[in-house]
């Protein structure tokens, strides 16, 4: 008899052979566009059923951008604006809100987000039409959003040379996440499976910061949220594009269980060498090349890699197969078809 879907992750998460790989989906609002232009529908739960996805993807209600001559802003206080391009609209990135402060003060002063601001009320309801799908929850993010808020180079700066700065910086958004992440498991009953953990650490080429800076500033508050999640019952799943191998046994001392997106960017980060190393510590997600792959490939060669990583990463559990990051708008939709058509005729085999 076929897994749940919920089952089928779960016995992943757990390192047992489940009875096929189990798979995710994220991508972008243009790539949605065009995939439903592609089907000739607009219903999201059609297209994620028809791909046989096996997670849903769940947050609670947050106050909306606002926009002054052009320049959007979200809660937070990333800005940007949207750029015509020929795929469509697409966000290019603004110096935060408090990307000229030069006090402490400025830093405190700053109208930060409360849960008090967000709606949990949608999320008992949205569970249930989930039905027997797992859930992953949320987006803390940890370290590179509140540089994307303070401006990166300042923050860089300011982790040598005025480290309280960072601390009050980072402390905002763990204090805010804590509390967000328990609201959504009281709500949930402890429903949710997965709690999303996010910065990234690494460049195409290798580390954005030292171990020693990661150990630092990331580390004690990455510890924080695992052991909240853990304390739910669910899995720390952690997001970092890019070349950030070097962090791997850090990332598991401190509790992470879901690695992703598994960028294939360098040799230190090809799924291969990656399982052979930390396969029985921890699980994968993602691991398909969305940078040539997945925009320039064939449908037929888009089935073969999605082949070869669930043989590779999927005997045994231990691997949510997924992109490596979103699917981006350039990416064709008959390519993402022929991902999760891969997917089902491994199962099948």
């Amino acid at each position: 008899m076929p897994s749940t879907p919920r089952e089928r992750v779960l016995q992943a998460l757990a390192h047992e052979q489940p009875d096929r790989v189990p798979c995710d989906f994220w991508a972008e609002d243009l790539t949605w566009e065009a995939l439903f232009r592609f089907a000739g529908h607009r219903d999201t739960e059609r297209l994620l059923r028809d791909f046989a996805v096996d997670i849903r993807g769940l947050d609670a209600v947050s106050p909306a951008d606002t926009c002054t001559d052009g320049v959007y802003q979200n809660f937070w206080g990333e800005r940007h604006r949207l750029l015509d391009t020929p795929l469509g609209p697409m966000k290019s990135a603004l110096p935060g809100a408090l990307s000229g402060a030069t006090t402490l003060a400025e830093l405190e002063a700053f109208p930060w987000p409360k849960p008090e601001d967000f709606d949990y009320s949608l999320l008992p309801k949205q569970i249930e039409q989930c039905g027997e799908h797992a859930l992953r929850y949320g987006f803390c993010d940890l370290w590179q959003r509140p540089s994307l808020v303070r401006g990166l180079e300042s923050m860089y700066v300011e982790m040598a040379e005025q480290p309280e700065w960072v601390d009050f910086l980072i402390g905002k958004f763990v204090d805010f996440y804590v509390e967000d992440y328990t609201r959504a498991a009281e709500v949930s009953n402890g429903r949710f499976d997965l709690y999303l953990v996010i910065s990234d650490l690494g460049s195409q080429s290798g580390p954005l910061i030292s171990l020693g800076m990661f150990r630092r500033f990331v580390a004690p508050a990455l510890q924080t949220m695992c052991d909240l999640i853990h304390s739910f019952g669910a899995k720390a799943m952690f997001h970092s594009c890019g070349n950030m191998a070097a962090f791997i046994p850090d990332l598991i001392a401190l509790g992470v269980d879901v690695l992703d997106p598994i960028q294939p960017c360098a040799p230190e980060m090809q799924p291969a060498r990656l399982s052979a190393a930390f396969g029985d510590r921890l699980c994968f997600h993602g691991g398909i090349d969305v940078q040539r792959l997945l925009p320039s490939g064939s449908p037929a060669e888009v089935r073969e890699a999605v082949e070869r990583e669930c043989r590779l990463l999927g005997v045994g559990g231990g691997y949510i197969l997924g992109p490596a990051h979103l699917f981006q708008p350039d990416t064709p939709p008959a390519n993402i078809q022929a991902f999760y058509e891969a997917n089902r005729v491994c199962g099948d085999q």
